[in-house]
């Protein structure tokens, strides 16, 4: 009560903040203590005896530090009346989010998650932000292992409710697809004990059996009885074009900075949530057809040799499918694809590469780059260029500059295919 704010980070202190000692693969917040305080901290949290000094009473010893910010944070969410919509899903949160919260900013005060502060640190930390003048709390919440939901929304205790889509990611830490669908489905668990409202897509099934019981608004395809939204795309090219309406009403026609039909359900989603608490049609379809993707996620970069469909922030099977089949729509002469490994997909790796190159040759792709140790062995004798890592494809552009192309280019985040982008 007594801080403006707290943080994590020994570099970003000042006067008024709590610092939470954090501990890390490669660090230990508890040695940054001293220099925290002496730049101005008015707290810091700790969990290291040896480092604590009971004699400072600006030192705040605690079992444990990631432990007491949670709480602190949950404890601070109730402070508030503050509505809150939990948002997750194996694709497209972070877009839906940015949508959403765009739709939402038109008309309310909307506290949102920066970046991809989605996580157990992240999401306290966002939560944390909460201010009596925001009428609206919006919370991305991501998970690799089981219980990963369960402990954000203990933390955030979402109103609503959104989940975008069950695929296979992470699937070294769910051990399963019904790992990812228990896990996802944390989010409903809560509003089920919690009297709280699902937003859910009506044309994926998979949602639609794991929400049952709960209070829903629904979107999805033309021609449903009972949805709030309809809508569909009208064309790819490479930006998606779509039109969506009110059930009865008028139809609206977006044209987006997003690339990927996909994106559509996402739009659809945030455009839901706003007609729900009352944005106006005209603000909803302007908010979604001003919003620009950043951070490598569906962006077209021009860079005067060739044209740049980037979506390298991360990959799974689901996604890496989805990009293939919208590539295989837009219109271009002379596509090409560098995509890199699938990372965290333990026992059934191989399989799903394998799956991916299938698909690359039903589409009839011929000029691909694969990147990484499972993409070569998935796609031996497939006639496709197959390189090591990131810095073989970049002496290969080099020594074989490559002009007048339409590229995509998507991988898991850390294969590094951002690296390529210099030479194309």
């Amino acid at each position: 009560m007594e801080c403006k704010g707290v943080t994590t980070d020994s570099r970003k202190c000042g006067p008024g903040l709590m610092f939470f000692a954090l501990k890390g693969e490669r660090f230990d917040g508890n040695e940054f203590v001293h220099g925290a305080l002496e730049q101005g901290c008015t707290y810091a949290v700790m969990d290291d005896a040896t480092l604590y000094d009971a004699a400072d009473n600006r030192m705040i010893f605690v079992d444990n530090v990631l432990d007491t910010l949670q709480k602190v944070a949950a404890y601070h969410r109730r402070q508030f009346c503050t509505q809150v919509i939990g948002i997750t899903g194996t694709n497209g949160k972070t877009t839906t989010k940015e949508l959403t919260n765009a739709v939402m900013s038109t008309t309310y005060n909307v506290m949102c998650t920066q970046g991809n502060l989605n996580n157990s640190i992240g999401v306290p930390l966002t939560v944390l932000g909460l201010r009596p003048e925001h009428q609206f709390a919006i919370v991305e919440m991501g998970a690799s292992h089981p219980g990963d939901i369960k402990e954000l929304v203990e933390v955030s205790q979402p109103d609503y409710g959104l989940i975008t889509n069950v695929g296979k990611a992470h699937l070294l830490g769910f051990g399963s697809f019904e790992g990812v669908k228990r896990t996802k489905g944390e989010l409903y668990d809560w509003l089920h004990e919690h009297k709280g409202t699902a937003f859910v897509n009506r044309d994926n099934e998979h949602l639609m059996q794991m929400c049952a019981g709960l209070p829903l608004i629904e979107y999805g395809k033309p021609g449903q009885e009972g949805l709030l939204v309809e809508g569909e795309v009208l064309e790819c090219n490479p930006f998606v074009k779509f039109r969506w309406r009110k059930q009865g009403g008028e139809w609206q026609i977006v044209q987006t900075s997003l690339i990927g039909a996909y994106n559509v359900d996402n739009a659809l989603a945030a455009i839901t949530v706003g007609l729900y608490f009352g944005v106006t049609d005209d603000r909803a379809s302007a908010a979604v057809a001003g919003y620009v993707p950043q951070n490598n996620r569906s962006q077209l970069t021009e860079t005067g040799r060739n044209h740049l469909v980037v979506d390298a922030y991360n990959a799974n099977p689901t996604s890496m499918a989805a990009a293939i089949e919208n590539f295989s729509m837009i219109q271009a002469q002379d596509k090409m694809l560098i995509l890199g490994d699938m990372r965290e997909l333990g026992d059934v790796s191989q399989a799903e590469h394998r799956q991916i190159v299938a698909e690359l040759r039903d589409y009839g792709f011929t000029d691909v780059w694969l990147v990484g140790s499972e993409f070569a062995k998935a796609a031996q004798g497939s006639g496709y260029r197959l390189f090591a890592d990131v810095d073989a494809v970049n002496d290969a552009l080099k020594a074989e500059p490559v002009i007048g192309k339409t590229i995509l280019i998507k991988g898991s985040n850390s294969i590094g295919l951002t690296k390529t982008l210099i030479n194309l």
